[in-house]
C-alpha cells in the first residue's frame, strides 16, 4: 500500500513556473535576430566585393590595356613614317619593310583598342579620328610614295603635306591617350574608393559579429549557466542527503519548471525514504532465509546421497537375495516381480544420483581455469572405451584448443554429447562422431565483457532429433523414446544445457543437419593458451 501510495505521487509546477519565454524561444529568436542581421551584412560585403572587383576590373583589363594598345598603335605609325621617310629619301626598298610591319602592327592594335573602349563614347571618338587621320596620312603620303617609280622624286613632292598630316595624327594620338590616362586615373580612384568601403564594411562586419558573440556569451550565462549553477548546486546538496532543502526557480520558462520538477521529486523522495529502508530490512530478512533454505538444500542433497540411497540397495539386495535362495520355490510371475522391484530401485538410485548432478552444476567443483579440451577428450573417449568398441564408433575431431572453465563439468559435457551419439545410433550403421570447433566472437546482445568464444559441434550419424523437439529436449525428464527402446533417464541434455550456460555459453539443436543429430555449443576462450596446454599435458 505504502508503495501505491508513493508512485501516484505527482507533483504538478506552478503555472508562473511554466510560464514565459523557454531556452528554446530564447535561442530561436536571438539566432533568427542574428541570422536576419548577419544575411544583410553578408549581402552588403557581397556588394562591397563585386563593385571592388568590377572596378579593378576596368582598371586592369579595360584601361591600362587600352593605354598599351594606344601607345603600340603611336609606335606602329612611327614606325610606317621611319620607312617611307628612308625609302623615300635612299629609294632602297628594304626601308618599306618597317612600314609594312607598321602597317600590321597599327591595324592590330586598333582592333584591340575598339574591343576594350567599346561602349564608351569618348574613346570610340578618339580612336574613330586616329583612324581617320592615318587613312589620310596613309592615302596622301604613304601608299603614293610607296607606290612610285621614283620614290625619292615622289617624296620630295610630299614633304610639307606630309609632315602636317603626320603632326596632326600624332596630335589625335596624344588627345586619345591623354583621354584614356584620364579614365584609368579614374578607375584608378574608383578603385582606392572600393577599397576604402570594402575595409570599411568588413570592419563593420567583424565588429558586428565580435558583438553577437560577445551577446550571445552574456545571454547564454545570464539566461542559462547561472540558473543551471544553482540548480545544480541545489541538486548536489540534496543528493548528499539533505532532503529539506528547497529548489528555488530561475531562468527561462523550462529551466523554472524543471527546476520545479527535482523539487518535486525530492519532496517524492524524501517520502520514499522510510519506505524505502523497510523494504531493504524486508530484502535481508529475505536474504537470512534463502541462505537458510540454500543450507538445507545442501543437506538434503547429503541425505539423497547417502541416507535415501542406502535403503533402496538394501531393497535390491534383498530382493535379488530372495530371488536366488528360494529360486526352485518361485514361479516365473514371482521371479518377473522382483525383476521389476530390483529394476525400480536401480532406476531410483540412478534417478537420484542425476539429480545430485544436475543439482551441483556451478556449486560444487567450480574451479575454473584455463582448460585445455585435448586431453578432456582423450580422457572422456577412455571412459566410454567399452561403449565405443561394442558399438564400433568412429570418433574424429578438429584440432581442440583452450577454454575457460571447469575441467570436470567440461569432461561430463563432452561425456553427455558422446555417449547420446552412441546410444541413439542408427540400426545397421556404424556411428560416426565428429567434434568440431572455430573461433567466433561474443553474441552482439551478449555482455560487452564476453570476450572471444569459441564455438563446439558434435554431429552423429544416427537417428536424429526432430525439429518440432529441438527445445523439448533440453528439459529435465523429456524423453522421446521409451526407457524399453533406449534407456536413461532424460537428464543428460538438460545437464549438458546448464554446464553450458553456467559457463555463459549457449547450447542448440542445429535443425538443419541431416543425417543424424548435431549439437552446438559455444564456451569462453582460455585466458591465457599457452599455460592451459602446459598445465593439462
Amino acid at each position: 500500500m505504502q508503495t501505491d501510495t508513493v508512485q501516484q505521487t505527482s507533483v504538478t509546477p506552478p503555472r508562473s513556473a511554466r510560464d514565459g519565454w523557454t531556452t528554446r524561444g530564447w535561442l530561436s529568436a536571438g539566432s533568427a535576430a542574428a541570422l536576419v542581421l548577419l544575411l544583410v551584412l553578408t549581402g552588403c560585403g557581397v556588394w562591397v566585393l563585386a563593385h571592388a572587383t568590377d572596378v579593378n576590373r576596368r582598371l586592369t583589363d579595360r584601361w591600362s590595356p587600352a593605354l598599351i594598345a594606344s601607345v603600340r598603335m603611336e609606335s606602329a605609325l612611327i614606325n610606317q613614317e621611319t620607312g617611307i621617310r628612308g625609302y623615300g629619301m635612299t629609294g632602297k626598298r628594304e626601308f618599306l619593310e618597317p612600314y609594312r610591319e607598321g602597317v600590321a602592327q597599327e591595324r592590330a592594335a586598333a582592333r584591340e583598342l575598339a574591343r576594350l573602349t567599346g561602349g564608351d563614347e569618348q574613346s570610340t571618338a578618339d580612336l574613330a579620328r586616329v583612324r581617320e587621320r592615318s587613312e589620310r596620312w596613309q592615302a596622301a603620303t604613304a601608299r603614293p610614295v610607296s607606290e612610285a617609280g621614283d620614290p625619292v622624286a615622289s617624296a620630295r613632292e610630299r614633304v610639307e603635306s606630309g609632315k602636317d598630316t603626320f603632326d596632326a595624327l600624332r596630335a589625335s594620338l596624344t588627345e586619345q591617350q591623354t583621354h584614356i590616362e584620364a579614365a584609368r586615373d579614374a578607375a584608378r580612384s574608383d578603385l582606392d574608393g572600393a577599397r576604402s568601403l570594402r575595409n570599411t564594411v568588413f570592419t563593420t562586419i567583424a565588429c558586428v559579429v565580435l558583438a553577437l558573440i560577445a551577446l550571445a556569451f552574456a545571454g547564454l550565462r545570464r539566461g542559462v549557466q547561472l540558473p543551471l549553477d544553482q540548480l545544480r548546486t541545489d541538486v548536489r546538496k540534496i543528493a548528499d542527503g539533505r532532503f529539506g532543502h528547497s529548489i528555488v526557480p530561475s531562468g527561462p520558462a523550462d529551466l523554472r519548471a524543471l527546476a520545479t520538477d527535482v523539487d518535486g521529486m525530492r519532496r517524492r523522495l524524501s517520502g520514499e525514504l522510510e519506505f524505502s529502508d523497510r523494504a531493504r530490512a524486508q530484502l535481508d530478512e529475505q536474504a537470512t532465509e534463502l541462505r537458510r533454505s540454500n543450507e538445507e538444500l545442501e543437506q538434503f542433497a547429503y541425505v539423497a546421497s547417502h541416507d535415501l540411497q542406502e535403503p533402496l540397495r538394501k531393497v535390491a539386495s534383498f530382493c535379488q537375495l530372495l530371488e536366488r535362495r528360494y529360486a526352485e520355490q518361485l514361479d516365473d510371475r514371482a521371479k518377473q516381480y522382483i525383476s521389476f522391484a530390483v529394476d525400480g530401485a536401480n532406476r531410483m538410485q540412478t534417478l537420484i544420483g542425476d539429480l545430485l548432478a544436475f543439482s551441483r552444476v556451478g556449486r560444487l567443483h567450480a574451479e575454473d581455469a584455463d582448460v585445455a579440451l585435448e586431453p578432456v577428450l582423450r580422457r572422456t573417449t577412455s571412459s566410454l572405451g567399452l561403449v565405443i568398441e561394442e558399438s564400433g564408433a568412429i570418433l574424429t575431431h578438429d584440432p581442440l584448443p583452450s577454454v575457460h572453465g571447469d575441467p570436470t563439468q567440461l569432461g561430463v559435457l563432452l561425456q553427455n554429447l558422446i555417449s547420446n551419439a552412441i546410444k541413439f545410433r542408427a540400426p545397421g550403421v556404424v556411428p560416426r562422431i565428429h567434434v568440431s570447433a572455430h573461433e567466433t566472437v561474443a553474441a552482439p546482445d551478449g555482455p560487452e565483457d564476453a570476450g572471444p568464444r569459441w564455438e563446439f559441434a558434435v554431429s552423429d550419424n544416427g537417428i536424429g532429433v526432430g525439429p518440432e523437439y529441438a527445445e523439448r529436449i533440453f528439459v529435465i525428464f523429456q524423453r522421446l523414446h521409451t526407457r524399453d527402446t533406449y534407456p536413461g533417464n532424460g537428464i543428460g541434455l538438460a545437464l549438458c544445457k546448464k554446464i553450458v550456460e553456467y559457463h555463459g555459453g549457449t547450447i542448440t539443436l542445429d535443425t538443419d543437419h541431416t543425417p543424424g543429430t548435431r549439437f552446438v555449443f559455444t564456451l569462453p576462450a582460455a585466458h591465457d593458451d599457452a599455460s592451459a596446454a602446459d598445465a593439462e599435458s
